[in-house]
């Protein structure tokens, strides 16, 4: 989780090129003793990424949620509210995921994957809308993705995923299953 990190630590860390990942929301469910270093291991020129770190330590996947408890985190931690800005945190989520996974640059463009989600700009989260990183950021969660498309394919349409109900059963019985070998 890297909360734990010294100076030496943090430049080897960067030196080697290694991608640091903030779980904000595990972080507090798990109650870690300390919180991330985000602006020195930045001020190292650490590659940094946000992540939720499964559903046992965060019970949720939202990225968007993510990226809110980053930037509020930090903010906290540092007594400072202008570090990790919306837009910085947004960054995180989407250019810097990209080169940390080395999947493209994190952006719409001619031969980049085509990994998108539509966000619903008239949804209650998003209104009124002055600053869209800011809304993002701090206003909307995964309920404003109206679309997931990953490599081109559909996996979500106006909030819709094809056969959800048999998904979610499926997953039912193996849960079930796998309670039942304990």
């Amino acid at each position: 989780h890297c909360n734990q990190l010294n100076e030496h630590e943090m430049r080897l860390l960067t030196e080697a090129g290694a991608h640091l990942v903030h779980i904000p929301v595990s972080n507090l469910k798990l109650a870690s003793e300390k919180i991330f270093p985000y602006e020195n291991l930045k001020s190292h020129g650490a590659s940094i990424i946000l992540g939720t770190d499964g559903c046992s330590s965060n019970n949720n996947l939202d990225m968007l949620e993510t990226a809110k408890f980053a930037a509020l985190f930090q903010k906290w931690q540092s007594n400072d509210p202008t570090l990790l800005p919306a837009a910085e945190a947004f960054s995180l989520i989407t250019e810097e995921g990209y080169r940390a996974f080395r999947i493209g640059n994190g952006k719409i463009a001619p031969g980049e994957p085509a990994d998108i989600v539509l966000i619903d700009l008239n949804h209650p989260q998003n209104v009124p809308l002055y600053n869209l990183e800011s809304n993002l950021v701090y206003s909307a969660n995964g309920s404003a993705v109206s679309t997931t498309i990953c490599n081109g394919k559909i996996l979500m349409k106006d909030g819709i995923i094809p056969d959800e109900k048999t998904i979610i059963a499926d997953v039912r019985q193996t849960v079930r299953k796998f309670a039942e070998m304990k």
